[in-house]
């Protein structure tokens, strides 16, 4: 009934597309025509509208205005997103979802999309050995195997022709997708000509999107991985690096520890020593305004602790989290990495942790992490090539989660306008395909299908944390435990026959040894009544 189950989900996955750019809308067609509404294998529809799943539609975009970090307009196609390159979409009814509608809603699951189910996410020096490698090997997958449902743009949508003639797409395995989708959202505005850039400009970085852009990128990571093996109960682990003074995942058992050749360069007993990165180059790809096409470009790169320690003094602590989680307003002011008093700008890592306001030459809280690794993951732009972006990150939306437990905050809490480009409430995410308002995301993981096990309850907390990987542990090795089970109570019952045989041997040795001293002794009685002997034996 099980595999019936899962079957049914992974149905319900295979075939369509979450983000950047869906194959069935990433040719000459859907450039000309600016639709992306995929059919439905189901029932055969765009949007698999017959099944009332959902229907082809104008894509309205907010019209409220941004903040001045960003003064231009109509040169970048993210602006306004995403109607550079489509105008209309799928639009899913109740909890449908995905690119065609053929999907669920996060947290949701089965062919009606119906059923509701929680995921925890778990501390990944709490799991087993073995759940810890299965990790590993997914990742390892993941970064091995074309992505079947998405493609990459790489070239700008002028450079595709009016009427996309020119479509200009390419392959990309399924790790470095997200590589690519974390380079494209935070990359300079070309402004035309070699080297001449906008900087001041970031679709998911300092500002109010900074926390619901994540959490839906990694709820995408993580469908990604559940497509891709098979697992629909895997979910993303998270590092709690609270106190910590080393790395304390980079081992060659998790993340990979340091190469004893060369301190920059991940162990070779790791298999992400072998691992490419892309996007790592943004000065050059701005001198020849040119997009990141995912070639790879040389190995993982990371150094923990041999970082500037003048720009990130200490990774973050305890206190330092909670006080944080303890700052009632989630954006102020400019509402960018000036911001004071700011929940945003501390967790973010642009203001102090222990007075809130903003920091310039500073590096704290999240921030402080990805200095601190001093490699790949220090760059915005490539920091998703190096797999513990997405445990530092996994943690980051828990603290997030904390906030929004403690605080409960109401939708109008968020910044309707005059934010960053692409940071106000509705405006669309970008990249991502479907489409997600920024503001939908500002809610508790539990309207999502996720949980983290560090906040449940204490007796939820034993299970997941404590009994669980022992539980996984003994799935792992049930066979040989039943073997030496099944082993051991042949050895008992032979070990207890022989026992048994050797009382009934000595048992019988001792009646025959009790008759023969019977004989011999009645002699030895009458010889003490002769002798006027007062024993017992004899007067008897």
């Amino acid at each position: 009934m099980r595999s019936l189950y899962e079957s049914v989900v992974l149905l319900q996955l295979i075939g369509t597309s979450l983000c950047q750019f869906p194959r069935p809308c990433a040719n000459s067609e859907g450039l000309r025509t600016k639709e992306c509404c995929p059919v439905w294998d189901g029932d055969g529809s765009a949007c698999g509208a017959l099944s009332g799943r959902g229907f082809c539609t104008e894509v309205e975009v907010s019209e409220e205005p941004h903040g001045p970090q960003y003064p231009h307009s109509g040169i970048d196609d993210r602006e306004r997103w995403p109607l550079a390159f489509f105008n209309r979409t799928c639009r899913c009814a109740g909890n449908y979802g995905g690119v065609n509608c053929g999907e669920c809603r996060f947290g949701y699951w089965g062919s009606k999309c119906a059923e509701y189910r929680e995921s925890v996410r778990r501390n990944i020096l709490t799991m087993s050995p073995p759940e810890q490698q299965k990790f590993i090997s997914y990742l390892n997958l993941a970064k091995n195997t074309v992505s079947r449902d998405y493609v990459i743009s790489t070239a700008t949508r002028a450079e595709m022709g009016e009427n996309g003639e020119n479509p200009m797409f390419s392959d990309i395995n399924s790790y470095d997708l997200f590589v690519w989708i974390h380079y494209y959202v935070s990359r300079d505005a070309f402004l035309g000509g070699p080297g001449n850039v906008w900087r001041d400009i970031d679709f998911a970085h300092e500002s109010a999107a900074f926390l619901p852009w994540h959490r839906v990128y990694l709820l995408h990571w993580e469908n990604e991985i559940r497509k891709l093996t098979g697992d629909f109960n895997f979910t993303i682990p998270y590092w709690d690096w609270r106190d910590a003074q080393s790395c304390e995942v980079c081992t060659d058992a998790l993340m990979g520890g340091r190469s004893p050749l060369n301190p920059n360069l991940i162990s070779p007993a790791s298999v992400f020593s072998s691992w490419k990165v892309i996007c790592t180059q943004p000065e050059e790809y701005n001198n020849r305004e040119a997009l990141c096409n995912a070639t790879g470009e040389g190995p993982l790169l990371r150094n923990p602790g041999n970082h500037d320690a003048n720009r990130t003094v200490r990774l973050p602590t305890t206190a330092d989290v909670d006080f944080t989680v303890g700052l009632t307003q989630y954006e102020t002011g400019p509402m960018d990495r000036f911001a004071n008093m700011s929940f945003r700008n501390v967790i973010e890592g642009f203001a102090s942790p222990t007075s809130g306001m903003a920091m310039t030459g500073q590096s704290t809280m999240h921030n402080a992490l990805h200095v601190f690794m001093n490699g790949s993951m220090s760059s915005v732009q490539g920091s998703a090539n190096d797999p513990i972006f997405l445990l530092h990150h996994a943690f980051i939306d828990s603290i997030y989660e904390r906030w929004l437990r403690a605080h409960q905050p109401v939708r109008t809490n968020y910044p309707q306008a005059n934010a960053p480009i692409g940071h106000n409430d509705r405006y669309y995410m970008v990249p991502f395909l479907p489409l997600y308002r920024n503001g939908d995301y500002f809610l508790s993981d539990k309207a999502l299908g996720f949980e983290y096990a560090y906040l449940l309850d204490p007796g939820q907390r034993f299970v997941q944390e404590f009994l669980t990987p022992y539980l996984e542990q003994a799935q792992q090795i049930w066979q040989w435990l039943l073997g030496a089970g099944i082993l051991g109570a042949l050895i008992a019952a032979i070990v207890a026959a022989l026992l048994i045989v050797a009382r009934r041997k000595w048992k019988r040795n001792q009646r025959r040894k009790r008759a023969t001293s019977y004989g011999e002794r009645q002699p030895l009685l009458n010889s003490s009544s002769e002798e006027g002997s007062s024993s017992y034996q004899t007067t008897l």
